[in-house]
């Protein structure tokens, strides 16, 4: 499988992603893709050819192993992080469209208009809803994984040794899996980290709602205090409009005259 674009789809979205998204973007590259492409392939690819059963007869083997494993883990596994990734590029598209519809708007109004966006990549209005969406997506998807690998396997477990009962085998017979200690090290490892991922995510979502609410609410007392301050302003000058006009002016008397008499 190659990922190469997968690995340059989510270099993209480092650049928009959180502290949180950051540290995701590490950990799935790291510690998921990684150990997935060097190491879990190869731990899975002998796992049809050296299931065993202590049986002869046709068909015993390959119905025992479609029964205990009916769908392999590395399959499983590339689902999950193609699921896991790929939402995010959502959030790429939105600021493609964003920086091209800022681009046609210059070049309707000029290159001195005013900027649809003070900066396409922020997280505000409808990226803000598509970035967080695409969280809980990811949160989903990995708990789902988790959930369907726990219920298909019956557990995280690799037993050495596995009784089947399934048809056309003759009676119960006895079958082993290959390098069972290390398998299930391996699906330990890619559960801890899909739970890691899905921890980040939400401490992710708590931040981004935590912040809105909180730009929310010094936004609403930054205005409740310019208008209390507007109308202290308002009613100090017609106050003192009020006194100015209440003032009487002091009159002059007229001055007196004098009649003589001849």
């Amino acid at each position: 499988m190659n990922w190469a674009f997968l690995q340059g789809l989510l270099s993209g979205v480092n650049k928009y992603s959180t502290a949180f998204g950051r540290v995701w973007l590490s950990i799935v590259f790291l510690f998921r893709v990684m150990v997935f492409v060097v190491a879990a392939e190869k731990v899975w690819g002998d796992e049809q050819k050296d299931f065993k059963c202590n049986t002869a007869q046709p068909g015993c083997h390959n119905v025992c192993y479609d029964h205990f494993f009916p769908v392999s883990h590395v399959r499983l596994w590339a689902l999950q992080l193609i699921f896991v990734t790929c939402p995010s590029l959502l959030v790429v598209m939105h600021v493609a469209y964003r920086e091209d519809r800022e681009r046609k708007h210059r070049e309707k109004y000029g290159e001195n208009c005013r900027r649809l966006y003070q900066n396409t990549g922020k997280k505000r209005g409808g990226l803000w809803w598509t970035y967080v969406l695409t969280l809980l997506f990811k949160i989903g998807v990995d708990a789902t994984f988790v959930y369907l690998l726990y219920h298909i396997y019956e557990g995280y477990d690799f037993p050495s040794l596995i009784k089947c009962r399934q048809d056309p085998c003759p009676n119960t017979v006895d079958c082993f899996i290959s390098r069972p200690t290390e398998k299930r090290i391996f699906t330990l490892f890619m559960v801890v980290t899909s739970l890691v991922c899905i921890l980040l995510s939400i401490f992710e979502v708590v931040y981004l709602v935590g912040k809105r609410f909180s730009e929310y609410f010094s936004g609403t007392h930054h205005s409740n205090r310019m208008t209390n301050t507007l109308s202290s302003g308002s009613s100090l000058m017609e106050s003192n409009a009020l006194k100015h006009t209440g003032k009487k002016t002091p009159e002059t008397p007229a001055p007196s005259y004098s009649i003589a008499v001849s």
